[in-house]
């Protein structure tokens, strides 16, 4: 079983950056999937990223593209999803999640989740 603790969110202006962490224990993060996700106010929770657990390869949902960066230092047994050029629709709690299986960009198939970071985007 692994535990996961985002950090990092926070208030920002629209167009400027932030970058959450996701720090995991009890098990390796190089053994999972690892995906983030978020949830609007009033809305389901939506995926946003994920990075293969053998290789470096990332996925992103479409209207992050060419904006958010996910990224894993295996020696921190850390994640981290670095966004740019925020948008006001970006605004959510971000969460991490650790899958045990095939990549997926489907909630309900990650095993373990975080308790999230608020990121907050004002225009």
């Amino acid at each position: 079983q692994v535990q996961l603790v985002e950090s990092g969110g926070g208030l920002v202006q629209a167009g400027g950056s932030l970058k959450v962490s996701c720090v995991a224990s009890g098990r390796t993060i190089s053994m999972y999937v690892m995906g983030w996700f978020r949830q609007a106010p009033g809305k389901e929770r939506e995926f946003v990223a994920a990075i293969s657990r053998f290789t470096t390869a990332t996925y992103y949902t479409d209207s992050v593209k060419g904006r958010f960066t996910m990224s894993r230092d295996s020696a921190k047994n850390t994640v981290y999803l670095q966004m740019n050029n925020l948008h006001p629709e970006d605004t959510a709690v971000y969460y991490c999640a650790a899958r045990n299986g095939a990549l997926s960009r489907d909630r309900s198939e990650y095993d373990f989740w975080g308790q999230g970071t608020q990121v907050t985007v004002s225009s």
